[in-house]
């Protein structure tokens, strides 16, 4: 007992000495990642940080796209003001809660759609076959044409008149009539939820497949000794082993979603009906040359979606920095 004892207090300085080296080891990987990455946060604080700190500054003032220079301070009146007995303000304009929902049903309903979709897909690209390296690659094709392309494509094809979407609908006796896709409110959105989940498919599918990719094979050469059906297999092992991808992909999807306004914009034009949020901001910023009401609604849509990606890791039980449970 006395000699192991004495082992034990002599090999104590031995541990603390090893214990301040790893320390001092740590401090000085954090350093240098810092200084690292210190260039990029710069770069990035002036590519958004400054743009956005300005917007949410002219958000409290009245200025006006004629001259910017010429503005006054006038606190909260582009969100909401009380005169002579009448509310004014962005909060209050029935357009602006039109969009708001617009956004919020184009979101939910289009990544909704392009997770089971990218999964699906996903799933058959991981599979060994015939030529899937190719099929890899032409599945990127959506995500890779430019969305203001895409939407000018799709706007043609659903074109009451001249469009091959109509013109297919009607020789198979889908439809009686020409239908205006894009020029109905009721089909609208639609429409434009069908484009953007063409599009946007493929990355969620990159995405997910690239977690399937890492996934141990071990646990399914077991899983099919044991004679699991591959249903189970896949909501009680695949499942719960790409949720961390799967919900990275869905934050990135909604991000981009939320802030849709160029494939709304050229498939609808202008219409208040299914006007996004980022199309009311630029109708306030640019028709109406009102940048105090157009900036309010800019930091209101970065307001909403920080809000949407907060309630999206908390569904998600993830908590950034540490394992998912």
């Amino acid at each position: 007992m006395i000699m192991g004892s004495a082992v034990a207090e002599a090999g104590a300085p031995v541990q603390e000495a090893a214990k301040g080296r790893r320390s001092s080891l740590t401090r000085s990987r954090v350093r240098a990642a810092w200084l690292f990455i210190a260039p990029s946060l710069i770069v990035v604080a002036l590519i958004a940080g400054w743009p956005l700190a300005r917007t949410i500054w002219f958000s409290f003032t009245d200025a006006s796209l004629n001259d910017l220079s010429d503005y006054k301070f006038i606190g909260l009146e582009n969100y909401l003001a009380h005169y002579d007995g009448e509310w004014f303000g962005i909060l209050i304009e029935p357009d602006w809660w039109r969009s708001v929902w617009n956004t919020l049903w184009f979101t939910l309903v289009s990544v909704s759609l392009e997770t089971v979709l990218g999964i699906v897909v996903a799933l058959i690209l991981n599979a060994a076959f015939p030529g899937r390296g190719l099929m890899r690659a032409i599945i990127l094709i959506p995500w890779a044409i430019p969305t203001i392309v895409s939407a000018k494509m799709w706007s043609w094809m659903l074109h009451d008149q001249f469009g091959v979407i109509n013109d297919l609908l009607l020789r198979i006796g889908l439809i009686a009539a020409p239908v205006s896709w894009t020029a109905n409110a009721d089909t609208a959105l639609w429409a434009a939820v069908m484009v953007d989940v063409w599009k946007h498919t493929s990355f969620m599918a990159l995405l997910i497949l690239a977690a399937l990719q890492m996934l141990p094979q071990d646990i399914y050469e077991a899983a099919k000794v044991d004679g699991v059906s591959p249903v189970r297999v896949f909501f009680r092992v695949t499942l719960p082993l790409i949720k961390p991808a799967l919900l990275v992909a869905v934050i990135f999807r909604s991000l981009d979603a939320l802030r849709v306004f160029d494939l709304i914009y050229v498939l609808t034009s202008n219409s208040k009906d299914t006007a996004s949020m980022s199309v009311y901001a630029r109708q306030q910023l640019v028709d109406f040359q009102e940048v105090g009401l157009g900036s309010a609604a800019s930091t209101l849509i970065f307001l909403i979606i920080a809000l949407v990606v907060v309630i999206t890791l908390a569904a998600g039980r993830v908590r950034l920095g540490e394992d998912p449970r």
